[in-house]
């Protein structure tokens, strides 16, 4: 018979148990996730709240103030709109025909094509000259780039200057563009394009329609730092 010292030399060793440990490595996970799951609907824009909301309660009990403050904290460290900072400098903008429109690229100013053109013509007329004359100033507000956008409805033309309505909106945004460096707009800003009937912003089923498709458009880029 073995004494109790001998049993105990040769009784094999036992593990301590890791209790919680595995418990805290989880919360942490968990912690992760919920951040970036605030963190999204904090950029979403989407008007739902971390906390008070009708429909953000529930969630607001499972999330920790680490949490929340790591996600405010990763929202203003500066991803912001391209545009973040135009708008204020068009507050004042009250040309008839003229609107403006607020979009993800930037902001985004929006002639009437009436204004502008004839029909089926992309000659500007003296109206026309007399509006972007007025933008000139709009434009030196900024330092950044101008996309100019011609768009057209989705009715077919076809003559020997424009075959088709590629064409006519690529003219019409060329035209634009000239006149504009003309006023002294930096020529090394301006970008012109044709959109011909691509991107309706109505149905052209209507002559209501059509006609609010008819346009140009004048898209104002502005880089994180410029003024």
């Amino acid at each position: 018979m073995l004494d109790r010292g001998m049993r105990d030399m040769l009784a094999p060793p036992t593990v301590e148990s890791d209790g919680d440990g595995w418990l805290m490595s989880y919360l942490d996970v968990l912690t992760l996730l919920i951040t970036l799951f605030v963190l999204l609907l904090s950029l979403s824009g989407n008007g739902l709240a971390i906390k008070g909301s009708q429909h953000g309660g529930e969630l607001a009990a499972f999330i920790t103030p680490q949490a929340e403050a790591s996600a405010r904290m990763v929202a203003g460290s500066g991803l912001k709109p391209r545009h973040d900072g135009l708008q204020p400098q068009f507050s004042g903008l009250d040309i008839e025909g003229v609107s403006m429109a607020e979009g993800q690229q930037g902001i985004t100013l929006r002639i009437d094509d009436n204004l502008l053109f004839s029909s089926g013509q992309a000659d500007l007329t003296s109206q026309g000259r007399e509006v972007l004359g007025r933008l000139r100033d709009v434009l030196d507000a900024f330092d950044g780039d101008v996309s100019v956008e011609g768009h057209t409805d989705s009715i077919p033309i076809a003559t020997a200057r424009f075959p088709s309505n590629w064409e006519l909106s690529s003219a019409r945004a060329i035209a634009v563009l000239r006149y504009l460096a003309e006023l002294g707009v930096d020529i090394e800003r301006l970008r012109a394009v044709g959109y011909a009937e691509t991107r309706p912003l109505a149905s052209n089923d209507s002559a209501e329609g059509r006609a609010e498709n008819r346009r140009v458009e004048l898209l104002l880029k502005q880089e994180l730092g410029a003024r």
